[in-house]
């Protein structure tokens, strides 16, 4: 295996395990996801992986991305509803957030079914 694959294995993994470890708690663990996510990004970057799979982590990315910058922007403002002031409405700037996690665990399962598809190929071959 060569130095550039090793690499981007090692920040797929690292990246997956740090945005695990951060849906334990989503608003404090956002910054495990939000970096997480970029390493898994960098990871199919550093590895050339196909142009759609790169630009759907890019997408995955940029999602959590706002939607962790919204929820600090918020939170920084009293949050919303209830005493706050703010209208309930304004949660919906923080869609974007679980919606690229969602997104990020569909990806992440189906790189690992391509990975045992590959690996099972090999076996046979």
């Amino acid at each position: 295996m060569n130095p550039r694959t090793l690499w981007a294995r090692i920040l797929a993994t690292v990246g997956g395990i740090a945005m695990l470890l951060g849906t334990v708690d989503p608003l404090e663990g956002s910054l495990l996801i939000l970096p997480g996510s970029g390493l898994i990004a960098l990871g199919t970057f550093i590895g050339k992986s196909q142009r759609g799979v790169i630009r759907y982590w890019l997408w995955v990315f940029g999602l959590i991305a706002v939607g962790v910058a919204a929820m600090f922007v918020l939170s920084a403002f009293g949050g919303i509803g209830g005493e706050s002031g703010h209208s309930m409405w304004w949660g919906v700037l923080l869609l974007p957030y679980p919606v690229g996690w969602l997104m990020a665990l569909v990806g992440a399962v189906l790189a690992l079914i391509r990975f045992i598809k590959a690996r099972g190929q090999r076996a046979h071959a």
